[in-house]
């Protein structure tokens, strides 16, 4: 059985719950570790992350697991968070705290009575810490800008396991690099505090369409974004759904183009922008209307429960007609592709450097490309994406990195020419051992003072 210490759930192999608190979301990492901690405060991950550190331990960090990196061992502790749910909302400074291991429906829920809505993703079931430490792109994005654009603090338990408030005036080099960079590098975020934005309802929804429509939507939505305000959000998921009950009837057994759209402008503007998709043809299902802000969840209706799936991402520098025939060749109806792709359209506030300066890199990408495939389709999702390196920069985005995504020369594409560098410096000031080394690992390099 499991014990309770001063650092919170201890489970160790064999102990009833050691399987269920080692495993997240996506089951494509089997995390099999020394034991794991399941913290309930603070305290817990102090006391967890000095005796991981005492004994020699690496350590990763669970809190969802939306985002698989690699897998702990033997050789490492793996602290989970989802027990550090707390949301504490103050309407009258649009900010809201957020505990560590808490969800994004946990927090639009708390904001939502006040007319405010977080910068949250596209799936409310996502942990709201870890996505806003690698960047945050989401439904208001375009509006306002990336999730770590908006972190007005940071509760770090570092290697030393001296806790400490991580802000713009305490720490700027910290600060910068947790912003972006910050999924599990330099230690455990316990707490944020973000800002909130005055939106209530969205006109928001999908539009999917048949295979037979599925070029000529791709390339309406291509070309419709060439010129939207910045509060039209929009992304296109290709997806084959299977003839089973749990799919909508409409959506059952067919290849589906799903538009999905997030207008958070004036609420009569929004059905006349929408009106070039619609004229494409008739859908199978539209749902887009009028919506509160906290059914945003229904727009991408992303699934909730547990599977194994390799995740890959490209950013794009555009989306010309020869690159979405060079998609649709090796993704859409005809290809009978073994993974599901999406498209997000990028621009707006993205591409503007934030008050506070971040880590978050190549904020000139105008889309994003991204995969997910079951692990036994192999390389089937890379060929798409070398496909499609005549529209690429080169660049990926930390959040949308996989678990086949892992050695250093993917990650160090997430970011601009010399961040790197100067992320790995100050991985070396601030965890010189690299106790966190179960993520996306970025390696300790020369010092550099804080």
């Amino acid at each position: 059985m499991s014990e309770t210490g001063p650092t919170g759930h201890v489970f160790r192999p064999g102990d009833e719950g050691y399987d269920a608190e080692r495993t997240g979301f996506n089951l494509a990492v089997d995390h099999r570790p020394a034991y794991v901690v399941g913290a309930g405060s603070s305290e817990d991950i102090v006391g967890a992350v000095r005796r991981a550190a005492d004994r020699g331990l690496g350590i990763g960090v669970l809190a969802t697991g939306h985002g698989p990196s690699v897998p702990a061992g033997q050789d490492a502790v793996l602290i989970t968070t989802g027990r550090m749910t707390g949301v504490t909302v103050d309407p009258g400074a649009r900010t809201a705290r957020v505990g560590a291991g808490a969800r994004w429906h946990h927090v639009i829920e708390a904001a939502a009575p006040y007319g405010l809505a977080p910068l949250n993703g596209s799936s409310p079931h996502v942990g709201a810490v870890g996505y806003t430490l690698g960047g945050g792109a989401g439904l208001l994005g375009r509006r306002y800008g990336y999730a770590a654009d908006h972190v007005r603090s940071l509760d770090l338990v570092p290697a030393d396991g001296t806790p400490r408030t991580v802000t713009a005036d305490t720490c700027p080099s910290l600060f910068w690099a947790l912003r972006g960079a910050g999924k599990g590098n330099f230690g455990v975020v316990t707490a944020m505090e973000i800002a909130l934005f005055p939106v209530a309802r969205l006109y928001g929804g999908g539009l999917y369409f048949p295979a037979e429509l599925c070029a000529d939507a791709l390339h309406a939505w291509a070309e419709w974004t060439r010129d939207l305000p910045e509060e039209m959000a929009s992304s296109v998921l290709l997806m084959a759904y299977p003839d089973v009950p749990e799919v909508p009837g409409p959506l059952r057994g067919h290849h589906v183009t799903h538009l999905r759209i997030a207008w958070s402008g004036p609420p009569a503007e929004g059905e006349p922008l929408v009106a070039p998709l619609r004229a494409v043809g008739t859908p199978l299902l539209d749902t887009v209307s009028d919506m509160p802000y906290r059914d945003v969840g229904a727009i991408h209706h992303e699934p909730t429960a547990s599977a194994a799936a390799h995740d890959r991402g490209t950013l794009l520098t555009g989306l010309p007609p020869a690159a979405v025939d060079t998609l649709l060749a090796t993704a859409g109806p005809a290809a009978r592709a073994p993974f599901v792709t999406e498209l997000r359209h990028f621009g707006g506030a993205y591409a503007r450097p934030p008050r506070v300066p971040n880590a978050v890199g190549h904020r000139s990408a105008a889309f994003s490309l991204y995969t997910g495939a079951d692990p036994a389709a192999g390389d089937a999702p890379d060929r798409l994406h070398v496909s499609m390196r005549p529209w690429s920069g080169g660049g990926s985005f930390v959040n949308f990195l996989g678990s086949g995504e892992t050695e250093a020369s993917r990650l160090s594409a997430a970011f601009d020419p010399g961040d790197f560098a100067r992320l790995t410096e100050l991985k070396r000031t601030y965890d010189p051992a690299n106790v966190f080394r179960v993520n996306h690992n970025i390696p300790p390099g020369g010092a550099l003072s804080p």
